[in-house]
């Protein structure tokens, strides 16, 4: 086999690797992301909880980018403090690390198993999350085969002339090394996939095991630089996380490699074998990194937020005008395509809204700020004014003529919005109330009873978004789906009032206590779900999947 040849199998191989990867963690934030979002939350408060569930939910995403953009975002919309914050990713840090050691064993039979059992599960089943966990064993079963692709792929290595002139010149120079490691972790955008070529070249007997821990070092530096870079243009407070990740981790890494070069410790404590001691000072450097964060977490944070707010643009001042832009250009209503065009921008930047007062009103049951309650109550008065406008505006296209189609699409339209502004006021005259209720009581839901809560509200916002889907791109599959997960949601509310009810039977007090705020809020998001479900119908009863009654079967 050639050079270009070797070249283009271990190209494929770490493609194959990098999309199985990928394929993995999608699954399981469409599966479980919500449930994940409040559980991390939760735990959040407490450092010591907050790594420990970093770690877990690393290993589940398999990428600890994934994580510090997720508790970047919590610590940027105030749910938890910054030094939490960065304990989690600590700890996600550790978790990406261990997943290479679960990866780096002989896994061979499970290529098989989750090829088959994840396509079956895939193809078997309607249900979202079911057909998710088929894509997660499907990722599984590719991850594992990269890696036997991976190890074929650099076999002819070991008789090439060139390499170990390669080899030879960046033992001499570690520096060069350390920098080209950062940079095919940054390209890769996954220290995972990285450190596995990393432990197969050593493996193979391509690189020497001391080489290996240098561009180790090199990983960590080029990893840490990822999440900075994708939230370069967020929030201050968003940012706290990924660059005070890059403090710790990034500096951390040169420091540890300028002591590791000067003192040149033996690498056999590691292990016996070369690729164990490469996957083994993976693991040692972030836990190095998670211990000597603990006590520096105060100074990291503090000058992690200097370094922030040197790079915050000074706002302008915006117009009314700007902020109430409108895509409702009435100069084209004589062309409906193009109207019926603004009306969907318009609509779906309603949906934006609506999304965003969904997303937050399950924060404020669990910290009722005033300002933030004051702040959603005025999305609700921004939705009303959309509504207004999109519905005039269809009124004025409904007097030009149109076709069956165009016709149609404008009465979607309009139901949409009707639909949206009813979803904001169930949030804000119902559920805010409630909140209020809550705060003024100072009342407090029991753990089994914010689980519950939680999990619900996850998975109405879930289909919320299938449903905002489902207005733009008009995919049968996908409405069809969202009506199928109206009946799950019925299931899960009688489940979960049962439980209640068994709560109340046992006497617990808080419990009693908030006995009607659960149940009036899980009504309420039953009713948010079934509005945003019903923007499915049209689309069945255009292709003829909807009956008065009940929804036909789907059929490919």
């Amino acid at each position: 086999m050639n050079g270009s040849a070797i070249l283009l199998h271990l190209a494929g191989a770490v493609a194959l690797l990098l999309w199985a990867t990928r394929m993995v963690r999608t699954g399981v934030e469409r599966a479980y992301g919500e449930r994940m979002r409040q559980s991390l939350r939760g735990v959040l408060h407490n450092p010591v909880l907050a790594v420990l569930w970093g770690l877990m939910l690393s290993i589940a995403l398999q990428s600890s980018t994934a994580v510090s953009l997720l508790v970047g975002s919590f610590v940027g919309s105030g749910f938890v403090s910054g030094i939490a914050g960065l304990m989690a990713v600590r700890g996600a840090e550790v978790g990406s690390a261990l997943v290479v050691k679960i990866l780096s064993f002989d896994l061979t039979l499970l290529v098989p198993l989750c090829l088959v059992a994840g396509t079956v599960i895939f193809m078997a089943t309607e249900r979202s999350n079911w057909r998710q966990v088929g894509r997660i064993l499907v990722g599984i079963g590719l991850l594992v085969l990269s890696l036997e692709m991976t190890g074929q792929a650099t076999e002819p290595l070991r008789n090439s002339e060139l390499l170990p002139v390669i080899v030879g010149y960046l033992n001499t120079d570690p520096v060069t090394a350390f920098l080209i490691a950062a940079i095919m972790t940054w390209l890769f955008h996954s220290s995972i996939a990285a450190v596995l070529l990393l432990v197969t070249f050593a493996s193979r007997g391509l690189i020497q095991p001391e080489l290996g821990i240098v561009m180790i070092f090199g990983v960590n530096l080029g990893s840490s630089f990822i999440a900075p870079l994708l939230t370069r243009n967020a929030a201050p407070q968003t940012r706290i996380v990924p660059m005070g990740n890059l403090l710790m981790r990034g500096a951390g890494s040169i420091v540890i490699l300028i002591l590791y070069l000067s003192f040149k410790p033996s690498v056999t404590f590691l292990g016996s074998a070369p690729a164990d001691q490469v996957i083994n000072g993976h693991i040692l450097f972030n836990i190095i990194i998670l211990l000597a964060g603990v006590p520096l977490s105060a100074l990291v944070l503090k000058v992690t937020k200097a370094v922030v707010a040197l790079n915050v643009p000074v706002e302008q001042p915006k117009s009314l005008d700007h902020a109430e832009l409108s895509a409702l250009d009435e100069s084209v209503l004589d062309t409906p395509s193009l109207a019926l065009a603004n009306a969907t921008r318009e609509t779906v930047r309603v949906c934006e809204t609506v999304e965003i007062m969904l997303r937050g009103i399950i924060g404020l049951y669990e910290n009722p700020v005033q300002e933030r309650i004051d702040e959603l109550s005025g999305l609700d008065d921004k939705v009303d004014r959309k509504h207004a406008a999109i519905k005039l505006y269809l009124a004025k296209l409904t007097t030009k003529p149109l076709s069956d189609f165009e016709v149609a699409r404008a009465r979607e339209l309009l139901g949409a919005c009707v639909k949206l502004e009813q979803v904001g006021d169930i949030i804000v005259r119902n559920m805010l109330a409630l909140v209020q209720k809550k705060m003024d009581r100072k009342l407090k839901f029991t753990d089994e009873g914010w689980l519950e809560l939680s999990n619900f509200h996850a998975k109405v916002l879930t289909n919320a978004r299938m449903a905002f889907n489902v207005l733009v791109s008009r995919d049968r599959e996908t409405a069809h789906q969202l009506v199928l997960e109206k009946d799950h949601l019925r299931d899960l509310e009688k489940q979960s009032s049962e439980r209640h009810f068994r709560r109340l039977r046992e006497g617990t007090t808080r419990s009693v206590e908030t006995s009607s705020i659960h149940l009036d809020t899980i009504r309420d998001l039953k009713q948010v779900n079934s509005l945003l479900a019903a923007m499915a119908y049209p689309v069945l009863e255009e292709q003829g999947l909807l009956n008065t009654t009940r929804l036909r079967a789907l059929h490919s």
